[in-house]
């Protein structure tokens, strides 16, 4: 019974493979052409070159809808496996293993439910309509609960990666192996309150995959965020005396992002204060973290954290898993994306210089 199941997961991630490779084949060339002006050809390259930052808020949009529907067809046919390896058809397999424990609402509890209704039609009739809703929320419940277990126990490898873009990581901070097979590059603000949650989750992703991961900082200081941007110019000031990801940690661990605060951070860290000061005061580090900054706009992000994977972009509140799984999508994917050269030059840092365009400083 046991292989039965693998060669049925094994199935299942060809047909997701086969997906993938269709996908692939709608990718324009670009050097295809799309418009003429005066002569003049426009290709794909010069459309993502130019309006690459409009572009990539509606690719992911696009790719967030693609995951959702992929989502719902991957739970669709782990319960078709499921049920022909019981030999019953699916509504077979719903109705009598996973809605068979469900009952109905007591009278009291429609009464109840009736009551938080805006409804301006009498209980009674309304009541059968209610009833359905409720057994349908059960069963959405139920089914749900049913497909994480087969998740759980199936092998399903997602392989839809998210748009890619360019990102220049000249200059920027990395944390990791110098050639590495994946690239983690996030885009953060000190003060932003899910880029505090992401940090130790990072650092748990870094210590799992080792020498084929490294992860680039990038400075994006919103502007709500008042103490972002000098916290951002302290990190750097503290990474020109070799202690950027010691500060860096500090910075999202403590919370404590004042002027005073930051220079007593540097004091703790056994940096030379006086020369810290001066590179703080004077605004030694703004130009690199506005050139960050500037970087983010053209991306067209919106928002922090926003990562790029080997280039391939996602955002929002990520935890772990999502992290996971995309390292995971790019070291299952080969060749790495021709954009991307490898981590080479060496600083005074824990971070050295690679480029998905460009050197990086690295210890």
């Amino acid at each position: 019974m046991k292989k039965r199941v693998q060669v049925q997961a094994f199935c299942f991630g060809l047909f997701l493979a086969v997906g993938l490779s269709l996908q692939a084949q709608e990718t324009p060339d670009r050097e295809q052409v799309i418009a003429e002006v005066g002569g003049q050809k426009l290709t794909v390259a010069d459309l993502q070159q130019q309006q690459g930052g409009k572009l990539l808020q509606a690719r992911y949009q696009y790719y967030m809808n693609q995951r959702k529907a992929l989502d719902q067809l991957i739970d669709d046919k782990l319960i078709e496996i499921e049920a022909k390896k019981r030999n019953l058809s699916t509504d077979q397999l719903l109705n009598t293993v996973v809605f068979k424990e469900l009952k109905d609402p007591t009278e009291d509890q429609l009464q109840v439910y009736y009551e938080g209704m805006d409804a301006t039609e009498p209980y009674e009739a309304v009541r059968d309509r209610v009833l359905e809703h409720i057994r349908d929320l059960r069963r959405e419940k139920a089914r749900a609960a049913y497909v994480q277990k087969l998740r759980n126990n199936a092998s399903v490898q997602v392989l839809l990666a998210p748009p890619f873009a360019d990102v220049n990581v000249k200059d920027a901070y990395v944390q990791g192996a110098k050639n590495p097979p994946v690239t983690l590059v996030e885009f953060a603000d000190y003060e932003c309150p899910y880029c505090q949650k992401i940090t130790p989750e990072l650092q748990k992703l870094e210590k799992e995959y080792g020498d084929r991961l490294a992860v680039v900082y990038k400075d994006f200081p919103l502007p709500m965020h008042h103490t972002s941007q000098k916290a951002a110019e302290a990190a750097r000031c503290a990474g020109e005396q070799g202690k950027f990801w010691e500060y860096h940690d500090v910075l999202f661990y403590s919370k404590q992002l004042q002027v005073a605060e930051l220079k007593a951070h540097a004091r703790v860290l056994k940096l030379d204060g006086d020369r810290f000061d001066k590179c703080l005061d004077d605004g030694a580090e703004t130009a690199p973290v506005k050139k960050d900054l500037e970087e983010a706009h053209q991306l067209g992000l919106t928002g922090t954290p926003s990562f790029f994977v080997n280039g391939h972009f996602f955002s929002g509140a990520a935890d772990y898993t999502v992290l996971k799984e995309m390292v995971e999508l790019q070291l299952a994917s080969s060749p790495r994306p021709a954009s991307h050269t490898e981590l080479s030059k060496t600083a005074p840092d824990r971070a050295g210089a690679s480029n998905m365009s460009g050197a990086s400083k690295q210890e």
